[in-house]
């Protein structure tokens, strides 16, 4: 069974960075979409980044285009999320999960998760 572990999340200043990690076991990972998503507290979880196996990255948030980046390492079977010029709004609890299909941003259509890594932006 796959198993998604993410690591990295943290206490960062405002306009800081943080570079978030999603290591993957059970399987090998070249063969998966990582999808990255957050729930800030008391709102709804929400898809945000998306990465195919064939490399393909989307970005369906706007406010995290240009400030953070998904990339892989199927070798360290990990997906990574870098993320600069943090801002408070960003606090969250940050997952990574395997869609179903090709990439997507819908909780319904993840079949995997992690169990989260919290990440809290303040001076």
């Amino acid at each position: 069974q796959l198993q998604l572990v993410e690591s990295g999340g943290g206490l960062v200043q405002p306009g800081g960075s943080l570079r978030l990690s999603c290591t993957v076991s059970g399987a090998t990972l070249d063969h998966y979409a990582i999808a990255w998503f957050r729930q800030a507290p008391g709102k709804v979880r929400k898809g945000f980044t998306c990465i195919s196996s064939s490399d393909e990255t989307y970005y369906v948030d706007s406010s995290v285009r240009g400030r953070f980046t998904i990339s892989r390492d199927n070798a360290k079977n990990t997906v990574y999320l870098q993320m600069n010029s943090l801002k408070p709004e960003d606090t969250a609890v940050y997952y990574c999960a395997t869609p179903m299909g090709y990439c997507s941003g819908y909780v319904s259509e993840m079949d995997y998760w992690g169990k989260g890594t919290l990440v809290t932006v303040s001076s």
